[in-house]
Order: C-alpha cells, then sequence, then structure tokens
C-alpha cells in the first residue's frame, strides 16, 4: 500500500488542512487575504496525488436519486425544528431573506457547495480513509467543523450536528449534490430564525466579534 492511502497519512493531512483553514479565518483572511488559494490548490493536488475519482468526492448522478430521498430524512427533520425554533423566538416578524431572493441564495449556494467540497470530498473523505470505523471519521469531522465556527453561539452547537449528519450521508452515499442544497437551505432557515444579535449575520472568528448591528 503506497503512501497516498496509507491512514496515517490521510489523518494527518486531514487536520493540517483544518489547522490551516482555522489559521485562515483567524488570522490571514485580513493579513494575507490571497492565501485562500492556497487552500484550493491544497484540496486539487490532494485529489490528484490520491488519485480521487468524481464517485469518490461524491460529484456523481448515478446515485443522485437514492442519496436525495436519504438526505430529505436528515434535512427535513432539521428544517422543521429549526422553523419551530423561529416560531418560538417571535421571528414571524422577517422574511427569511435568503429564501425568497435568488441572487442571494444563489450566492449562499456556491459558498455552500464550496463547504462541502472541504468538508466532504476533502475531509470526510480522508478521515474514513483513516479510521476503521465511519462513526469515528464522522465524530472528528463534525467536531472540527463545529470548531471551525468558533466564537459564534448559534453556529458551533448547529454546524457540529449538521456536519455530522452530513458526514454520515457522505459516508452512505458519497454525494455531495443533494448535501449542498440541503445546507444551503438550512443554512438560511437559520438566519431567519435566529436573531441577528446571535449569530451577528452567520459571522465567525474575529468577524463574529466585529459585527455592529
Amino acid at each position: 500500500m503506497n503512501w497516498s492511502v496509507k491512514p496515517w497519512s490521510c489523518l494527518i493531512e486531514g487536520l493540517a488542512f483544518s489547522g490551516f483553514v482555522a489559521w485562515y479565518i483567524w488570522k490571514l483572511q485580513a493579513s494575507e487575504p490571497w492565501t485562500w488559494a492556497v487552500m484550493v490548490v491544497w484540496v486539487l493536488v490532494s485529489f490528484l496525488a490520491r488519485h480521487d475519482t468524481p464517485k469518490t468526492i461524491g460529484w456523481r448522478a448515478d446515485n443522485l436519486w437514492s442519496a436525495t430521498k436519504r438526505a430529505l430524512c436528515f434535512f427535513g427533520v432539521c428544517s422543521i425544528l429549526i422553523c419551530i425554533g423561529g416560531l418560538f423566538l417571535g421571528m414571524l416578524h422577517r422574511l427569511p431573506a435568503h429564501l425568497i431572493s435568488m441572487k442571494r441564495f444563489g450566492g449562499y449556494l456556491a459558498f455552500c457547495l464550496l463547504q462541502q467540497v472541504a468538508l466532504n470530498s476533502f475531509l470526510t473523505n480522508r478521515l474514513l480513509a483513516a479510521f476503521e470505523k465511519p462513526e469515528n471519521a464522522v465524530l472528528v469531522a463534525a467536531t472540527i467543523f463545529g470548531v471551525l465556527h468558533w466564537p459564534n453561539p448559534v453556529l458551533v452547537p448547529l454546524t457540529f450536528i449538521g456536519g455530522a449528519g452530513m458526514a454520515w450521508l457522505f459516508s452512505k452515499d458519497r454525494n455531495i449534490l443533494p448535501l449542498t442544497l440541503g445546507q444551503a437551505i438550512l443554512g438560511s432557515l437559520v438566519w431567519w430564525a435566529f436573531p441577528l444579535a446571535w449569530h451577528h449575520s452567520m459571522r465567525v472568528g474575529p468577524g463574529y466579534r466585529a459585527f455592529h448591528m
């Protein structure tokens, strides 16, 4: 077995990439904003070096319907719970702007696609190769996803739960297409359901603390 599929190399790469993302969020995006390109190059080179295919990274249509049906259960339940929370918090006075504006939803959908590539096509993929039990890979991926949304008190717990669900779905079906759409819908509902004073327009890192209403 060559280095590209050895569990230890997959684990090290996954953790190192996550550390770089955290470094970018907290430091580099302000001082060296161009370094976002490092993440793009890293992922692409990794896909090539480890001989990933569209199927292994979840860019596929052959199982789209079965993957969508499985994802509907998770995203449906989460959407209902978030809407109930929004009603309880009295958010009927404002509209879910990200859902009613095609331009805003389209932009957010593209951002969620990038997150899915990073979270599942790359990170969860590496962790699944690193751990014998898929549940361990899912738990680590969810923990990293939640930690990267620090210190947002709304997003940290929700992204841990959502990250666990999406990583689990990816481990079952290896398809990020329904996950991207589901994440975009859930994120839009979260923005609506919780007060801006809580989630600071969904910002993380220094941006959360710098937010002014």
